[in-house]
C-alpha cells in the first residue's frame, strides 16, 4: 500500500498576500479558492510537477501560529535555473549553498547537497534542494 503526503497546511496571517506569493512568485498553481460563509477560506496550491499541495486560508485549517512552519522542502532537477527563476519573480533568496558531501559519485556536483533557502511573507521557510536523478 502507498502511502502519499498530498496536503500541508502552512499558517499564514493574510490569506490573499499568501496566495498572491505562493501563485505569482513562486509559480504553484491555484488548485481552489474556496469560502464556505464569511469566516472560512480554503486555498490550495500546488508547486509544478508535485503530487502535493500547500493549503493557506482560514476558519477550517489548523490554527497554528503564522510564519511557524519550517523545514518544507522543494526540489528541483537544476538549482541554478531554479534560483534565477526565483529571483526573476521577486523573491528574496539565499545563494546556493552546499551543504555536506556527497557519499558517492552523482551526476552534478550539487545533486543533493545544494540548496537555496527563502520565506514566505510570514516567515514560513521552505528549502530547494537539486536532485538531478534519483539512484
Amino acid at each position: 500500500m502507498n502511502w502519499t503526503l498530498e496536503v500541508v497546511v502552512v499558517p499564514v496571517s493574510d490569506v490573499d498576500r499568501a496566495k498572491e506569493f505562493y501563485a505569482e512568485r513562486l509559480g504553484f498553481a491555484i488548485d481552489h479558492d474556496t469560502r464556505v460563509g464569511d469566516d472560512v477560506r480554503i486555498v490550495q496550491l500546488t508547486p509544478p510537477g508535485s503530487g502535493c499541495s500547500v493549503v493557506i486560508g482560514r476558519g477550517a485549517v489548523p490554527d497554528m501560529p503564522p510564519g511557524s512552519l519550517k523545514g518544507l522542502q522543494l526540489v528541483v532537477p537544476d538549482l541554478e535555473q531554479a534560483r534565477k527563476e526565483l529571483v526573476a519573480r521577486g523573491v528574496e533568496v539565499s545563494e546556493i549553498q552546499v551543504l555536506g558531501a556527497n557519499p558517492r559519485p552523482v551526476p552534478h556536483p550539487l545533486d543533493n547537497v545544494g540548496f537555496v533557502f527563502f520565506t514566505d511573507p510570514d516567515g514560513n521557510a521552505w528549502a530547494v534542494q537539486q536532485i538531478s536523478s534519483r539512484a
